[in-house]
């Protein structure tokens, strides 16, 4: 046998046996696939924390306990698309924060397609409450705090102070109105009524929203509204929560809402906000703050302004 028959046998055999090779590696991964399927399918539970004041512009990358809209969105986006995973349950401790920020997390809760169950361990008032109303089943620890459905605007005049210090502030204006809650002048008549409809009307939105999330009266929940706040033990009482109970216990009915039989599996997803999510985030709150000009002076030593769904 010449040479170059050797070669070509060659070649030909080393191609034949790195076939082989390839085949059984491929046969290897789809039995190793078959299996994972088989045994991980529909059986998670993913829980994603819902832990500090919910806002937009701030990142706990930054070192601040604050909830994004963002953060949220993608841990359930992310749930939604693991096909290991039946049902959520968001973890819950937080006093609220931002109405439209809340208001964007409560409407993914409510577009979830998969079970969504909601923990309320310290504390779930005001937005928190918003976000959570939407949810398949609320689960509250027995001494949680819930509830404080109700609005408010904190504003606050300095210009009693500011006199006594030697302090003349003041604003040039395009606008009567556009230095309204302004820390060195105090609210005319007329701009105090017309901040109360603005209040009074989020707090009508807030209470449709609950009481349409948690198929209750309209009237009733305004009664147990106006900014109080229950154990969790009353709240089940008033219908704001389903049940009382534990960590443990909100998983396992997300487990069974989810339609997973015995033993289930638990993985915590918490999404990391990149730096263009951040500066996103950063320009947007700065747009906000520009928009409603409610003592959002962006100089340095002024007081910010704003409506929140939060306990003060």
């Amino acid at each position: 046998m010449d040479k170059n028959t050797q070669l070509i046998l060659g070649i030909v055999g080393g191609g034949f046996l790195i076939l082989v090779v390839i085949f059984i590696a491929i046969l290897s991964l789809l039995g190793n696939e078959e299996v994972t399927s088989s045994t991980s399918f529909g059986n998670t539970v993913a829980v994603i924390p819902v832990q500090g004041e919910i806002a937009y512009g701030e990142s706990s990358i930054l070192g601040s306990s604050i909830v994004t809209p963002q953060s949220v969105t993608e841990g359930i986006k992310q749930a939604e698309e693991d096909s290991s995973v039946s049902a959520i349950v968001l973890d819950v401790n937080s006093p609220g924060g931002s109405p439209v920020a809340s208001e964007e997390i409560m409407n993914v809760v409510k577009n979830s397609s998969k079970p969504v169950v909601v923990w309320i361990s310290d504390i779930g008032a005001s937005g928190a409450y918003l976000v959570a109303s939407p949810a398949d089943k609320i689960v509250a620890s027995p001494s949680s705090i819930v509830g404080s459905i109700g609005v408010i605007l904190s504003l606050t005049d300095l210009s009693g102070l500011y006199q006594k210090i030697g302090v003349n502030q003041y604003a040039i204006k395009a606008g009567e109105y556009k230095d309204i809650g302004a820390s060195y002048r105090n609210l005319t008549p007329e701009e105090a009524e017309m901040l109360q409809e603005m209040v009074d009307q989020d707090y009508e939105y807030f209470i449709n929203q609950v009481a349409e999330n948690r198929k209750l009266d309209v009237n009733y929940v305004r009664t147990i509204a106006e900014g109080k706040i229950y154990t969790g033990t009353q709240a089940k009482d008033l219908k704001l929560v389903d049940e009382t109970g534990d960590r443990e216990k909100a998983i396992e009915s997300a487990a069974r809402l989810g339609g997973i039989q015995g033993n289930y599996d638990v993985v915590t997803i918490t999404p990391t906000e990149t730096l263009s999510d951040i500066i996103k985030g950063y320009s947007a709150n700065f747009a906000y703050a520009l928009g409603k000009g409610i003592g959002s002076l962006l100089n340095e030593g002024s007081v910010e302004s704003s409506v929140d769904y939060s306990i003060r």
